[in-house]
């Protein structure tokens, strides 16, 4: 009988082990809260593809934007927790929107399990390439000099690079006045045209026009330097010490699904950020890799919650 029930143990372990080691047994959806062309959603395709190739199933891009993110995340709540469908998310929706919006139908720390930290995307301060500033410090001085006098721009109130100038204004003691825009292009058609004078905005966004000479970079809000621009020094090396500001992209899952589908996709995810051909194509988009395990994830996760939370109400943002 003994040998029975060792016989039925072992056997029970067995298949949990082959269903587990089946994963992913058909395709897996990717869930991106934001219009297709964005970055996110760029990275979620080229992270897919090259999860695809060495997983041997379809990973597809299912876009759900929309209320500044919110509806995608919900879309990736009320998913099944079975591995199946992912969402691949950013700093806005997941940091920015739990201090931004009262009433959020999502609680980042329990409705969602962190998958993986997928790429960092600095913010970098730009200027027209006319502007009487060549580095930070001259921008401060500057500023100084004309307080009150000159207005940045943004891609709309409470969004990343809207709370990055807030928080430099704050970090740095400067007196500029805030024009918000209805998305980034407007906002750097403004600041090309001479409507604001500065304005954060990530890489993919400003390449072109600084490659045109239109813009010229200033300074980074990373802790680092950027790859994109080596030659940029940081804002926390240029004057305003501690400063970080960047946005970023994770992978996550709803909450509940299986520890060993999390561990096996994070897994899979370092092994495709560590390849050359993505890092390049990430960089030249602006964007760097990231290789962490989920524990790190989540614990980086709950730090930028807490970071842009008080950058939120250090800055009065209001929704309507």
């Amino acid at each position: 009988m003994r040998r029975l029930l060792k016989a039925l143990l072992l056997g029970a372990c067995c298949l949990g082990a082959a269903a587990q080691a089946a994963y992913p047994e058909r395709e897996v959806k990717i869930i991106v809260p934001y219009p297709a062309g964005q970055t996110t959603d760029v990275i979620a395709r080229a992270v897919g593809q090259q999860l695809a190739e060495k997983m041997g199933r379809a990973f597809f891009v299912d876009n759900r934007g929309g209320a500044g993110g919110i509806i995608g995340m919900e879309a990736g709540k009320r998913a099944e927790p079975d591995g199946y469908s992912l969402l691949m998310t950013a700093s806005g929706p997941v940091a920015i929107n739990p201090g931004l919006y009262p009433d959020l139908p999502y609680n980042v720390e329990k409705d969602y399990e962190p998958v993986a930290l997928v790429a960092l995307v600095p913010l970098f301060l730009v200027v027209r390439s006319d502007f009487p500033a060549n580095n930070l410090r001259e921008l401060i001085a500057y500023v100084k000099q004309h307080p009150g006098e000159l207005n940045y721009g943004s891609g709309g109130t409470g969004l990343t690079n809207h709370l990055a100038m807030e928080m430099l204004k704050s970090q740095a003691g400067l007196n500029l006045m805030h024009v918000p825009y209805r998305g980034a292009s407007a906002a750097l058609t403004g600041l090309i045209a001479g409507d604001v004078s500065v304005m954060f905005e990530a890489g993919p966004a400003i390449m072109p026009h600084v490659k045109s000479g239109a813009l010229k970079v200033l300074a980074v809000g990373s802790k680092a330097p950027s790859k994109a621009f080596p030659d940029v020094g940081t804002v926390a090396g240029e004057g305003v010490p501690g400063y970080e500001a960047q946005a970023w992209i994770a992978l996550m899952a709803p909450a509940g699904t299986p520890k060993p589908i999390v561990q096996q996709l994070n897994a899979a995810v370092q092994d495709v950020v560590r390849q050359a051909g993505l890092q390049e194509k990430l960089s030249s988009l602006g964007a760097e890799t990231v290789a962490v395990g989920p524990d790190e994830t989540r614990r980086f996760i709950h730090s930028e919650v807490a970071l842009w939370g008080k950058a939120v109400r250090d800055s009065n943002a209001k929704v309507d």
